[in-house]
């Protein structure tokens, strides 16, 4: 080969290099800059400095800014719902204490004025945690005629710690306080000192052991009621645990599943993976509507199961476009622009409250140019943008779970997005902040059935702590021919109890 097309060659090789690497860079630069909106943004991790942008990270040291006074006025419209005064807030509280300020004038000499009137304000206090004893008395009776029988004496009361000295509210408080809101036991031995008496975590572990166990039925029922229901959404979360089969001083990675229906219970189901097979025993024996993100395990389950209909989550698409702002901020925003203008009709048709029927025929008829434009978006966006870059990214995103995005148009008894199942978990996710891992991974179970109840409360908006005291106070007195249904969260009614 003449030495001219041997350099034309080497020059051709050597620009192809240069672009796969200028790609490369670009990915790279796109990841790091990620890395640090995640480790340096606002709000995301209180103890980093800032100033660590500066080691080596590629940023720069900010010039000084000159200092300058400006005065600046602009009118603020206040948005649409009013706050409402510290009177409207506190309306509802017991008054315990009146405190009356008198003036020192009258205190003096009471006699030379009279009363004509008066001001009043008031101050919200809170008492502290305190523990103390009821003290329970079974007096014995003796037959006067009859001596020979035996004595007679109430029934001990039934607690869930047989033998205990924990009443059910006591259980409830410390559950309560791991579980929402993501106190470990290790601190509540530690507050509990502050409350009368140290409780030993031990004996806390065994009671949150404990209550797994009573709850344990009623968290069947509400899995089973789910199961049947002919619509789902379904999610999943990470947390460690310890392993005692694993090395020592290691956790293992284990998940809690969760199911739920829009205003429905919320399930969770502690699992050691996310392998595909964990999606067919849970959803074992689901026939309908079934609404996910575009994990692949969901979309098998849908393909073995022809009675499964899966629909996606149009919060997730819009992840995508949203993280690409920064690198392609007109394109990016034009895809926002579409799918929030799919969100602002659902807004609309939500407030007049419209029945799923008419949901259907309105997706059909006004969602259809909206999805349209987006589709033809995407897939124009997506040829002219790299596969890796964060729009080539969202625009494949989209384009792949594009058949269950559009598959709503058809159902409008579902959500468009799965954040109200995102949302259920986000509380076993600042639990895991706290806590770190669960102690063995027999206790995941535990804890799924705990955060089901919890979750399944505040969805109702019902008090847990009056739901647990009172639940936990009721089931060691039941038995199986009793109705549990009764004691679940959504048919449960608060009955006034000997014990509370």
């Amino acid at each position: 080969m003449p030495p001219i097309e041997l350099v034309l060659a080497e020059n051709q090789a050597l620009k192809g290099r240069v672009e796969t690497l200028s790609e490369k860079v670009a990915d790279l630069e796109m990841q790091l800059a990620l890395f640090k909106r995640q480790q340096f943004g606002s709000g995301k991790n209180e103890r980093q400095d800032k100033t660590q942008l500066t080691l080596g990270l590629g940023q720069a040291e900010p010039p000084p800014v000159e200092a300058r006074t400006e005065t600046v006025s602009y009118e603020r419209s206040r948005p649409g719902v009013p706050r409402r005064a510290c009177g409207e807030v506190f309306a509802h509280l017991p008054v315990k204490e009146t405190i009356e300020l008198i003036p020192a004038e009258v205190q003096a000499d009471p006699d030379l004025y009279e009363r004509i009137g008066e001001e009043t304000s008031f101050e919200v206090d809170v008492v502290a945690p305190a523990l103390f004893k009821r003290l329970i008395v079974r007096p014995k009776y003796r037959h006067v005629l009859d001596r020979s029988r035996p004595p007679l004496v109430a029934a001990a009361l039934k607690r869930p710690v047989d033998g205990g000295y924990a009443s059910a509210g006591l259980i409830a408080y410390v559950v309560l306080s791991k579980y929402a809101h993501h106190l470990p036991l290790y601190r509540q031995e530690q507050m509990s000192a502050c409350w009368g008496a140290k409780l030993s975590r031990k004996t806390m572990a065994d009671w949150v052991a404990m209550a797994g166990e009573w709850l344990q039925p009623i968290y069947h029922r509400m899995r089973a009621g789910l199961l049947a229901g002919s619509y789902l959404q379904a999610d999943e979360t990470p947390m460690k645990c310890q392993d005692p089969d694993a090395p020592s001083g290691k956790t293992s990675q284990g998940y809690l599943w969760a199911i739920s229906r829009p205003g429905g219970d919320v399930v969770f189901d502690w699992r050691m993976s996310r392998r595909h097979d964990e999606v067919n025993s849970l959803l074992a024996g689901f026939g309908g509507i079934l609404q996910a993100d575009g994990y692949q395990a969901y979309a098998r389950f849908a393909e073995a199961n022809p009675q499964v209909i899966r629909v996606g989550c149009f919060a997730h698409a819009r992840r995508g476009f949203h993280e690409a702002l920064e690198t392609a901020p007109v394109a990016a925003g034009f895809m926002l622009r579409l799918i929030g203008h799919l969100y602002h009709m659902e807004r609309e048709w939500d407030e007049k409250q419209i029945s799923p029927g008419e949901r259907t025929c309105r997706r059909q008829r006004d969602f259809e140019l909206t999805l349209r434009l987006l589709k033809k978006a995407a897939a124009l966006l997506a040829r002219r943008s790299r596969p890796k870059s964060p729009l080539g990214q969202a625009c494949t995103y989209l384009l792949n779970q594009w058949q269950t995005l559009v598959a709503h148009c058809d159902h409008g008894c579902t959500r468009i997005d799965n954040n109200l199942m995102e949302n259920a978990i986000r509380g076993s996710a600042l639990g895991k902040k706290n806590f770190l891992f669960i102690g063995h991974p027999k206790a995941g179970d535990r804890s799924a059935i705990i955060y089901s109840i919890i979750a399944s409360c505040a969805r109702r908006q019902i008090d847990a702590l009056a739901y647990l005291r009172d639940v936990l106070s009721r089931l060691p007195a039941m038995t199986t021919a009793d109705d549990l249904d009764v004691l679940t969260p959504a048919r449960w009614q608060p009955v006034p109890a000997l014990v509370p």
